[in-house]
């Protein structure tokens, strides 16, 4: 059994945790349907597939799967049309603000763990808080090897200096829980996030399930 120390240290995923992506990715993914002479999808219909990603997304909106020999022209196409409107008309889940400054009064600090590459990841933190305010952040690409992999949560406890014991990850999906347990970190589902609206996150055998991302003050306050 993995032995704990006092939570001195937090990562985030981004997309469904600490950032609602689904506006400018449920844009994007209806944009290659309006582009083809179809009719765009609900946005309720779309939202729950966005924490799957440009495959999840495309398969949705288009019916494709990496199989297709089309796939790889229209993938392109999809993450080009994202990367120029990723800071459009998506934000910050609400309390996400309040709760970085709740860590921030208590000697918190916090990162960023993603499988997003760079190229998107990076104008998203510029355009909030998320630059100035995370001691880290590591986008999808950094390492090669995505979550449930533990690369990149190690690789931003290399760039800290904490320890996997030490640190609590947050994320929502089963992906996230598996890469936590992999790096020897406790985690935390955020039950608010895309596959947790889906998915029954009692199964993923998180440390707690957070409902709110300000629940995360209560949750942190008797292991700090």
């Amino acid at each position: 059994m993995t032995e704990y120390s006092p939570i001195r240290f937090i990562l985030f995923d981004l997309d469904g945790t600490l950032f609602d992506s689904a506006p400018d990715l449920v844009g994007a993914a209806n944009r290659l349907r309006t582009r083809r002479g179809l009719l765009a999808l609900p946005f309720e219909e779309v939202r729950s597939h966005a924490g799957r990603g440009a495959r999840g997304l495309i398969e949705v909106t288009l019916g494709l799967s990496p199989e297709d020999k089309r796939y790889a022209e229209i993938q392109k196409e999809f993450l080009d049309d994202y990367q120029t409107h990723c800071c459009q008309d998506s934000h910050l889940f609400a309390e996400v603000q309040t709760m970085f400054d709740e860590l921030k009064k208590r000697n918190i600090p916090w990162g960023i763990v993603t499988n997003k590459h760079a190229r998107f990841t990076l104008p998203i933190a510029q355009a909030t808080c998320m630059a100035q305010e995370a001691r880290v952040i590591v986008c999808g690409d950094a390492t090669g090897k995505l979550k449930p992999a533990p690369d990149n949560l190690l690789l931003a406890l290399e760039k800290t200096g904490f320890k996997a014991s030490e640190t609590l990850y947050v994320g929502d999906d089963f992906r996230d829980a598996q890469a936590a347990r992999n790096a020897g970190m406790r985690f935390a589902a955020a039950a608010y996030g895309y596959l947790g609206l889906v998915n029954d996150v009692s199964s993923w055998q998180a440390d707690c399930v957070l409902e709110t991302p300000l629940q995360i003050i209560e949750e942190i306050q008797d292991k700090i």
